[in-house]
């Protein structure tokens, strides 16, 4: 009774049913990739814990122009697209902090995923990217334009 009751449910409200289901794959699909990220999450406070420690490498992947509009003192800018090709740059660094940035956090994600992956063991994504850092009123510099 009660599987009929559903089944009928389901045949009624199929957008409803749908989007259910979609919410739930993701959820799912979310909850997945946290258990099993090889790198950590730094809030802004972390972060600056991370900087006021010796040999804390911090990369930015964003793009130039957005490199060039301010970026965390000391930061190392890779873009995302180039960050294989470049990686040569940080073998020295494969034990030490890694702190990675974007705008937003997605691009950071990635190249977390694939400095994890390269065998880096300390790699930390800046949760909310370079726009959560300035929310918080932290210091950028900008590259002054010769």
């Amino acid at each position: 009774m009660e599987i009929e009751r559903t089944l009928q449910f389901v045949n009624n409200h199929m957008m409803l049913s749908g989007g259910h289901f979609v919410v739930t794959v993701l959820l799912i699909h979310d909850l997945f990739d946290t258990l099993t990220r090889k790198y950590k999450v730094a809030t802004p406070a972390r972060a600056v814990e991370l900087l006021n420690q010796d040999g804390t490498i911090t990369i930015d992947v964003r793009e130039p122009n957005e490199f060039a509009k301010g970026h965390i003192e000391g930061a190392m800018h890779i873009s995302l697209v180039r960050l294989k090709e470049k990686l040569f740059e940080l073998e020295s660094h494969k034990n030490s902090p890694i702190l990675v940035y974007c705008q937003q956090g997605t691009r950071s994600k990635e190249a977390c995923k694939q400095l994890a992956k390269e065998g880096y063991t300390q790699v930390y994504y800046l949760d909310g990217g370079i726009l959560t850092w300035q929310d918080q009123k932290l210091p950028l510099v900008r590259k002054n334009k010769k």
